[in-house]
C-alpha cells in the first residue's frame, strides 16, 4: 500500500523561504509522477507543481514561477517543494500526490498525503 507523508510545513513570515518534503513508502517511487497541490480555505484544490517519473518533465503553475521549485530524488523516494518569498496568499494545506503515468494538473492522482499546513503571517 502506497503511503505519502509530508513534512516541513508550519508558521512562517512574509518573505521567508520554506521547503516541504514528501516521502513515499510501499511503492516503487520511480514509477509515479509526483505533484504538489494546495487548498486554501474556501478555495478549490490547485496543482502548484509536478514532476515526471524521470524528473525531466516539470510543471510549475504560471503564477508561481520564480518562487516555487519542485525536485525529486528517486534514490530517497522523495519529492520536494521549495518556496521563496512567501506571501500571505500562499497560506494553505499542501498535499503531495502520486499517479502512475504522466503528469496531470488536475487532481487525478491515485495516492495522496494527509496534507500539511503552511501559514504565512504578515
Amino acid at each position: 500500500q502506497v503511503q505519502l507523508v509530508e513534512s516541513g510545513g508550519g508558521l512562517v513570515q512574509v518573505g521567508d523561504s520554506l521547503s516541504l518534503s514528501c516521502t513515499m513508502s510501499g511503492g516503487t517511487f520511480s514509477a509515479y509522477a509526483m505533484a504538489w497541490f494546495r487548498q486554501a480555505p474556501g478555495k478549490e484544490r490547485e496543482c502548484v507543481a509536478a514532476k515526471s517519473r524521470s524528473g525531466i518533465g516539470t510543471y510549475i503553475r504560471d503564477s508561481l514561477k520564480g518562487r516555487f521549485t519542485i525536485s525529486r530524488d528517486n534514490n530517497k523516494n522523495a519529492v520536494y517543494l521549495q518556496i521563496i518569498s512567501l506571501k500571505p496568499e500562499d497560506t494553505a494545506i499542501y498535499y503531495c500526490a502520486a499517479r502512475s503515468g504522466q503528469i496531470m494538473t488536475t487532481p487525478d492522482y491515485e495516492y495522496w498525503g494527509q496534507g500539511i499546513q503552511v501559514t504565512v503571517s504578515s
